[in-house]
């Protein structure tokens, strides 16, 4: 991949200072899991922050998966890319209103596409908000489309097979962004047809444990590097991180990379799709 920014958030007092600039594009990604029950474009008419784009992952996906927002094709996610303005040479920043969801998911995809110049919004819209700064509502005038190249990096991304092939892999580290309860099995998952527990062998870090309470930004570095290490996962070392549909585990990978890990995957089709099969061995040990 191209050689990317040291780091991959900016705070609110940066992006503020950079508002208006022509080599800026603000991506508002906010996305809600299906028992949430809000509608996250609904939410993004009432409030964004200035001159944001929405970024909706169900839209720019591969539209022939059963599975939800899976990566689209390279030149399907530059025609996408393009029709919001964006080109290859922009800082795009990207946020959420819900804890990382979806931002860090397109801060990952951008990146999977060889977008070097990217990162999240830390603390995300509730980040701004707190901090008094201005917002918009209603439709943005609309992009102008541009040209854009896409060059895929499967480096980043791991499928199926690849995660299958490592069941039996002593030194692999698949860590789980869901939450224990789903973890473990005694929570229902939020898709039917789905079933309950996790890969054999894989390890569970809840995405919100990476999360401050207060300020709604990603936690210091050592606090993060602890709760890896809490859960068995050597942060520095290759990480597969999963969760259940691809969202959330891209909070790990965000994570990782403010450590130092840049080389962190995601599973594509996580537990939506090792669930959903009977081909695919599950734990609730």
């Amino acid at each position: 991949m191209p050689k990317e920014s040291p780091s991959p958030l900016v705070s609110a007092e940066w992006l503020q200072g950079r508002l208006g600039s022509p080599d800026l594009v603000l991506l508002d990604a906010t996305f809600f899991l299906p028992n949430q029950g809000r509608d996250a474009h609904r939410e993004y008419l009432a409030t964004h922050l200035p001159g944001a784009r929405f970024f909706d992952i169900d839209a720019v996906a591969d539209r022939d998966s059963p599975l939800p927002h899976m990566l689209p094709a390279a030149a399907f996610f530059a025609d996408c890319v393009g029709r919001l303005g964006i080109e290859n040479h922009h800082q795009v920043v990207i946020y959420d209103g819900n804890n990382f969801l979806a931002s860090a998911r397109v801060w990952w995809t951008f990146r999977v596409f060889g977008h070097s110049r990217v990162a999240v919004l830390d603390g995300g819209l509730a980040r701004w908000l707190a901090l008094g700064l201005p917002t918009e509502s209603g439709e943005p005038s609309p992009a102008v489309p541009r040209s854009y190249t896409a060059t895929f990096h499967p480096g980043l991304v791991r499928r199926l097979d690849e995660v299958r092939a490592r069941l039996h892999d002593a030194a692999a580290q698949i860590v789980d962004a869901r939450s224990p309860g789903r973890f473990a099995g005694s929570e229902p998952e939020p898709r039917p047809g789905v079933r309950s527990g996790h890969i054999p062998g894989s390890r569970n870090l809840f995405f919100m444990r990476l999360i401050d309470d207060t300020t709604k930004c990603l936690k210091p570095p050592a606090e993060l590097e602890r709760e890896f290490r809490s859960a068995s996962i050597d942060p520095q070392r290759p990480v597969i991180a999963t969760c259940g549909s691809g969202v959330t585990a891209a909070i790990l990978a965000l994570a990782l990379y403010r450590l130092g890990n840049p080389y962190a995957a995601v599973y594509d089709g996580s537990w939506t799709e090792w669930g959903s099969r009977d081909d695919t061995p599950v734990s609730t040990a």
